[in-house]
């Protein structure tokens, strides 16, 4: 019984009324009085009868009174009668009858129908034709996907008919093509694989992107529609790599939860296997990074632009610092025009008990108002010279016929004092800091340019060398880089750089994933 129903008391207490005197024991239809016979039973019903006929013929009160005015409006009439309209509608997906027949042809065979509901999301499945056979079979269920929830397809089933069509003499991305704009219903005529137990095993593997791919602008995907785009630096979830080529995997922090393909590390491994025309299409869809060949043994080797073989994901792990862990050393980098170092300089300054900067070495004389280790760490141009045989420096160079270099040494001594190492360095430096005892946290600090800057400057040129500058370290190091920050004037940079340095200590952030193996 509805809301609207009850409010109209008086034709249900005319109609209940009008049934009961039509009741006979002769009536035709046995089962129609059985029913009638039973509604009139349920002491709910005559308890409603009975509210009803009260409030009709007994005296009402104010409130009674101005209630029944309320309820008798013709526009609450109307909200009730639309609720009563739709609670008894049925929302529910309308699926085309089973076929009832199904063909000679697999009569003998055991041939299952599904029926699944999608809207505009894909069906979450790739095919494949069996070389030998010709059978057009489920190649891969994407995890998350319409197909991978009903639970009712799986790999190895050979599909036989869409939507009532036969597509055993197909193209796959025909099919594919007729499964993407399906909408609502699908019927779909199976033959089950011979294992039907095929379970996806959730990964715990995590990789960082280190290019931006495109499956549209991959010829050599399986299906573009199934495919993840990403961009350098994003963090994917491998959730299956029982393809070797394709592995399944989700963005994190994505709110879709359905896994889609991306190209496994076998394209590095094996590029001399694969068809021109794929290696090709591959080389399109993405920017490719390079895997610096030289370093200590035992050393992780830094992804360089510049060099031959190429790395395509970095495994990182989640890491939270630890109070009893030194603090993560940060490096800046920065691009022409950046001016890091009074950037650095001016956070160390106003907080030098919990910021340092590691004292260089110089080959220069001490000033009258130097301090030893305090200003540089003042050594002989010989000393100079054995300690860049022995690598301890992270980079050096020549200024007025001194020397002047940074230490591993250097750095180690102000992380040994709970302190957070600030260091500006060229990017090559990282190759040599890029290790579990360091943990780098990148900072690329470059310039905002505006274009008041030509007036203040008066050259177009060397605003142009300072985007180029950015332009071309964001492409070679980017992957390298944990923040951007641009900066806008040294004020607002030190506010900016603060803040940064807040979130290193306190944050999780994604490292690669010896560092955190390393006790």
């Amino acid at each position: 019984m509805t809301i609207g129903y009850f409010f109209h008391h008086c034709w249900l207490h005319e109609t209940l009324a009008l049934l009961t005197s039509q009741l006979h024991p002769d009536a035709k239809h046995k089962e129609d009085l059985v029913f009638l016979k039973d509604v009139f039973s349920e002491k709910s019903l005559a308890y409603l009868m009975k509210l009803a006929e009260e409030i009709q013929n007994g005296p009402m009160e104010g409130d009674e009174r101005e209630l029944l005015l309320l309820l008798s409006a013709p526009h609450l009439k109307a909200i009730l009668a639309a609720h009563d309209t739709v609670a008894q509608k049925n929302f529910d997906p309308v699926l085309p009858p089973l076929p009832d027949e199904v063909d000679d042809e697999l009569e003998e065979e055991s041939v299952k129908i599904v029926r699944l509901v999608k809207n505009k999301e894909p069906l979450g499945a790739t095919i494949r034709r069996d070389e030998v056979t010709g059978a057009v079979l489920v190649a891969r269920i994407m995890r998350g996907g319409a197909a991978d929830r009903s639970g009712l397809v799986h790999v190895g089933d050979e599909l036989r008919e869409v939507n009532g069509n036969l597509i055993i003499h197909k193209r796959p991305d025909e099919i594919s093509q007729i499964l993407s704009q399906s909408q609502g219903s699908i019927t779909l005529k199976i033959i089950p694989a011979v294992a039907e137990e095929y379970r996806l095993k959730e990964s715990k593997v995590y990789l960082r992107a280190l290019f931006d791919y495109t499956p549209f602008e991959d010829k050599a995907t399986p299906c573009q529609e199934a495919g993840l785009p990403f961009k350098r630096g994003d963090i994917l979830q491998v959730v299956s790599q029982d393809d070797a080529t394709w592995w399944q995997a989700k963005r994190v922090g994505d709110s879709n939860l359905r896994a889609a393909l991306i190209p496994s590390t076998q394209f590095q491994e094996s590029e001399g296997s694969q068809s021109g025309q794929d290696i090709a299409g591959l080389r399109r869809s993405f920017c490719l990074s390079r895997k610096d060949r030289q370093g200590s043994p035992g050393e992780p080797r830094i992804p360089d632009s510049a060099l031959l073989d190429f790395l395509i994901y970095e495994e990182v792990t989640r890491y939270q610092p630890h109070p009893s862990e030194r603090p993560r050393l940060v490096v800046l980098i920065g691009s022409l025009g950046a001016r890091i170092n009074e950037l650095k300089q001016k956070v160390i300054a106003e907080n030098p008990c919990h910021f340092g900067v590691a004292v260089p070495h110089t080959t220069r004389a001490k000033k009258s108002h130097e301090r030893e280790g305090v200003e540089y760490n003042f050594i002989t141009k010989q000393a100079f010279e054995a300690d860049i045989q022995s690598n301890i420096f992270i980079e050096y160079g020549e200024y007025k016929d001194h020397f002047y270099g940074t230490s591993l040494e250097a750095i180690r001594s102000v992380l040994d004092r709970n302190k957070i190492c600030l260091v500006d360095v060229q990017p090559e430096a990282l190759k040599i800091l890029w290790t579990a005892e360091f943990k780098p946290y990148v900072i690329f600090v470059k310039p905002r340019i505006h274009e008041s800057h030509c007036k203040r400057h008066g050259s177009s040129s060397s605003l142009s060398e300072m985007r180029q500058s950015a332009v071309l370290m964001g492409e070679r190091y980017g992957h390298l880089v944990d923040r951007v920050l641009v900066k806008e004037d040294l004020a607002s940079a030190c506010v900016e750089l603060r803040d940064i340095l807040q979130r290193v200590e306190t944050e999780v952030h994604w490292v690669p994933i010896g560092w955190a193996r390393t006790t």
